[in-house]
């Protein structure tokens, strides 16, 4: 008579024999505004996130994702650097991840060192930030990416000759006015200044730095501030001061027509021409398809932008690790192992993670702010695939 205990034995020899582990729950701890004035930002991320974790659960074979949020509540580091240590030390979370904000994003960094964790940063776009902690893979973009891009684009494309860079004063929105500058000049160009323009937690008012600009009549004016009400003020603040009438044209990355407030700013803004790794009327299969699943879900006025992409990528490589680790115990150095060179299908379109650097490859569009029938809407007008770190190509300062 075989027993239930022989049973059991065989059952596991069996599993041991096929290289199989028994399913289990994967503990990931997100990181993210969730409360203040940056919530929506942290809301869109973990939009993305749950997204494809509800459409793909089957493909993790019997394993379980338990996604434990914690509040960043501000861009300063304290606060995330505590709800990082608390899921390591607490929760037991295999994996970090989350962030929005790039000072949220280095005070993580030696904790995520520290406890052999890997970090998947699914926004945070400083671009030494993944130079912190060899745990540390990137899925969102780079500051250099649009800027650089941007820089070139405004002096071949758009004729500008001159350019003021103003920037919202923490560490993205200098690496973003740098990038901006070494690519304008490069190209042929002049940056008469680079102008800081108040701090990430709430918008300042534009006024003063706007006359400064309207003063000194460069052909373009390239503004870098982080995405939602940030956004709204600034392009607003350009039409509100006439830098429009001025002559001046308004150009930056795909924050200062952040989808989440695009249609608040007002017809004014159509023209503005922005470079952008994602918006929501990219004409591509898989796009269209996550839009329609995005508002299915969280309802039909429901906005995908760039933010929730971040989510939704961040947590395919999420899954990616899991699966490579077959079942087992999660390390820092294999989960990130299995990243270098990953590729994706992405609403984005192609994604790779840079075996060398761990930051993401990914297509950059041109794209101008039309009005199609009252809705502003983003057209792409030129595509720049597979781009890398400039950054990190040109090794520049904290890049090398």
């Amino acid at each position: 008579m075989v027993t239930g205990r022989a049973l059991a034995l065989a059952g596991a020899a069996m599993i041991a024999a096929t290289g199989m582990a028994e399913a289990r729950e994967i503990k990931v701890g997100f990181v993210a505004p969730k409360s203040g004035g940056l919530a929506q930002l942290g809301d869109q991320l973990e939009k993305g996130a749950r997204l494809y974790l509800k459409l793909h659960a089957k493909e993790l074979g019997g394993n379980t994702i338990k996604l434990i949020v914690r509040d960043s509540k501000r861009p300063g580091g304290p606060i995330a650097k505590a709800a990082a240590a608390g899921l390591v030390a607490r929760d037991k979370v295999e994996i970090l991840t989350g962030v929005i904000f790039s000072p949220n994003a280095m005070s993580i960094a030696p904790i995520a060192t520290a406890a052999k964790v890997p970090f998947v940063v699914m926004n945070a776009g400083t671009s030494w930030i993944t130079k912190l902690s060899p745990n540390i893979a990137r899925v969102s973009f780079t500051m250099w990416q649009a800027g650089f891009i941007m820089g070139e684009y405004a002096v071949k494309e758009l004729g500008c000759k001159t350019a003021i860079a103003g920037y919202t004063n923490y560490p993205p929105g200098k690496d973003s006015a740098n990038a901006f500058k070494r690519g304008f000049e490069r190209a042929g160009g002049k940056v008469l200044e680079l102008l800081p323009m108040g701090g990430p937690r709430t918008p300042p008012d534009f006024t003063p730095f706007y006359q400064r600009v309207k003063d000194k009549k460069p052909n373009c004016f390239y503004v870098f501030v982080p995405g939602g009400n940030h956004s709204a003020a600034a392009s607003k603040s350009y039409v509100q001061m006439g830098l429009k009438q001025a002559g001046i044209r308004f150009i930056g990355p795909g924050d200062v027509t952040h989808e989440l407030q695009l249609q608040s700013i007002g017809p004014a803004i159509a023209g503005t021409v922005v470079a952008i790794h994602y918006h929501s009327d990219l004409k591509n299969p898989t796009n269209k398809a996550y839009v329609k699943a995005f508002k299915a879900e969280y309802g039909p006025k429901a906005i995908p932008d760039f933010v929730s992409v971040g989510g939704y990528d961040g947590m395919a490589a999420i899954f990616h690790i899991i699966k490579s680790a077959k079942g087992g115990k999660i390390t820092a150095k294999a989960a990130i192992d299995s990243l270098r060179g990953w590729k994706h299908n992405s609403p984005r379109g192609p994604i790779m993670v840079d075996p060398k650097t761990r930051d993401i490859v990914q297509n950059i569009y041109i794209a101008r702010i039309v009005n199609d029938n009252g809705t502003l809407r983003h057209k792409t007008i030129k595509t720049i695939t597979a781009v890398r770190d400039k950054c990190k190509e040109l090794g520049i300062g904290r890049c090398k």
